[in-house]
């Protein structure tokens, strides 16, 4: 699957009108944890069954965590025709991620 960055401008085209699951994430290059979080969310991209997955730098595009009200970097958000579940906030590993998708359906 793609991944690829988010912005204000493209967001509702990709991810509100997608009828795929998109998994999103919020970061931002200052954020060490974010940093150790890309290169996981990097390998899942090409397994099967994985979403698209689009990142949104909160420090471009503040609008954007502030409307899905994201605190804490880094967050992920899993859409499904227009609406996204409970976030998760600085998973862990690929397996929580995987536990935390498969909770909502993905």
């Amino acid at each position: 699957m793609a991944m690829y960055q988010l912005t204000t401008g493209t967001f509702d085209h990709k991810v509100l009108e997608s009828e795929a699951p998109i998994l999103v994430e919020f970061s931002a290059p200052w954020c060490g944890f974010c940093r150790r979080l890309a290169p996981v969310l990097d390998r899942m991209k090409d397994q099967p069954g994985m979403p698209d997955i689009g990142t949104i730098n909160i420090d471009d595009d503040p609008f954007l965590a502030q409307r899905f009200s994201v605190d804490t970097i880094p967050t992920l958000l899993l859409f499904q025709k227009g609406s996204h579940g409970e976030p998760l906030v600085a998973p862990a590993t690929a397996a929580q991620i995987k536990d935390w998708m498969a909770s909502q359906g993905v």
